[in-house]
């Protein structure tokens, strides 16, 4: 991979996100990270490029379409590693997979999409285990902070000597805005799910993302949707709307590793909403919203109004929104022995924007500089199982928070 013409190809630079991501790149990559923007128009490639600071104004740019698998297949036998913010990945992101393991080239995307990544795990994780690529999925806010956080714990646990997990809940706070591009992804998941019943089977599935559905444990795990309730502190809770993603990601890094962190490990995920009354109204009207927003999903009328109101793919939150955003995961743990534990993960930045763009940003340069410190697996990973550690570490650098202590 050395003799290759480039560390990192930016699959989808003129996206929002991937906008974002190349201004990060430009900033923190280190000096002589041999970086190339690439999306399917150079006239757009060209102007994210000239509002970039140096090095980035000078990055080479690949001209790709998603349809085309000879440009993709070129653009990643010339790269290392590549990162990808073309979605909705069911619609065009599987080609690129494809081409990424059949090329040995490292692969990271952010999607949140069960069926896409149930898809490319079938379609590439043993091509990809032949060539030596690392195919990571979902290396934004879904689902970084969830895998590391759980990671964490586990390798806490496992130097105080006190057994596996059995029992981890995160609770999520959010500050930030909706995504025209998460939003089209949901479209997409609804109309898959009412035209096809696999897909709603899968996407209840807590094991749904297993490498091996069939030695999963019956472990019974956490509601994705449950009713507003009080957590242990006294505090509410509602449905996190990516629980139902986040919580596969992490039982998948669990069966990759051996069940390292427990067989019987039950996770779970929700939205924090506060304390007293305030806090019991907001889980309620919480939980009332992200039903009816679901819903409206499948039905004509509806569907019809929330595409009127609803931000459009390549609509992002205001500058002042990112700035001022921030997310925060506080996870409390059981394990075998009865010891109990805490985590933290936390950020500044919008989650799903500028937070994300130090996620997929710190990913791909991880994949494409730190081989040497970087678990010995290939095939369809995960962040955890992928690059674990080294990711932690780069993320601590860059600000974001990694906590995991025994509870006094």
């Amino acid at each position: 991979m050395s003799e290759r013409e480039h560390d990192v190809v930016l699959y989808g630079a003129t996206s929002f996100v991937g906008a974002l991501t190349a201004d990060y790149l430009a900033r923190h990559a280190p000096t002589g990270t041999r970086i190339a923007l690439a999306g399917r128009s150079r006239q757009k490639l060209e102007s994210v490029r000239v509002g970039l600071p140096a090095p980035g104004s000078d990055w080479p740019l690949i001209v790709a379409d998603s349809t085309d698998r000879a440009a993709l297949d070129a653009m990643v036998a010339s790269t290392t590693a590549i990162a990808t913010t073309v979605g909705p990945y069911a619609r065009y992101g599987l080609p690129l997979v494809e081409a990424a393991a059949a090329a040995g080239t490292h692969y990271a995307d952010l999607t949140g999409e069960v069926t896409f990544a149930r898809e490319a795990i079938d379609a590439t994780d043993g091509v990809a285990q032949g060539t030596g690529a690392r195919i990571v999925h979902s290396c934004g806010y879904d689902s970084v902070p969830s895998d590391l956080g759980v990671l964490l714990l586990h390798a806490q646990v496992q130097a105080d000597g006190e057994g596996e997990l059995t029992d981890v809940t995160a609770v999520a706070r959010v500050r930030g805005g909706v995504s025209g591009g998460t939003i089209d992804s949901m479209r997409g998941i609804a109309d898959t799910a009412k035209a096809d019943r696999s897909t709603m089977k899968l996407m209840r599935d807590p094991y749904g993302l297993s490498p091996d559905r069939d030695g999963e444990p019956d472990t019974r795990q956490p509601s994705d949707n449950p009713a507003p309730h009080r957590l242990p502190d006294g505090k509410w809770a509602a449905p996190f709307v990516m629980a139902s993603y986040n919580t596969r990601i992490v039982r998948r890094s669990n069966a990759i590793a051996g069940y390292s962190y427990g067989k019987g490990l039950r996770y779970g995920e929700v939205m924090g909403a506060g304390s007293g009354p305030v806090g019991a109204v907001t889980a309620g009207a919480v939980t009332a919203g992200l039903g009816a927003m679901l819903a409206g999903f499948a039905t004509p009328g509806a569907r019809q109004l929330l595409d009127r109101v609803l931000p459009k793919p390549g609509e992002g939150p205001s500058e002042s929104t990112r700035r001022n955003g921030w997310f925060r995961h506080d996870l409390d743990a059981v394990t075998t022995t009865g010891a109990r534990y805490t985590g933290r993960v936390s950020g500044s930045g919008d989650p799903g924007y500028a937070a994300t763009a130090v996620m997929l940003g710190e990913s791909v340069l991880c994949l494409a500089l730190d081989g040497d410190r970087l678990p010995s697996r290939a095939g369809s990973l995960t962040p955890a199982t992928a690059m674990g550690p080294a990711l932690v570490e780069r993320l601590r650098t860059a600000g974001h928070v990694y906590e995991a202590l025994r509870a006094s």
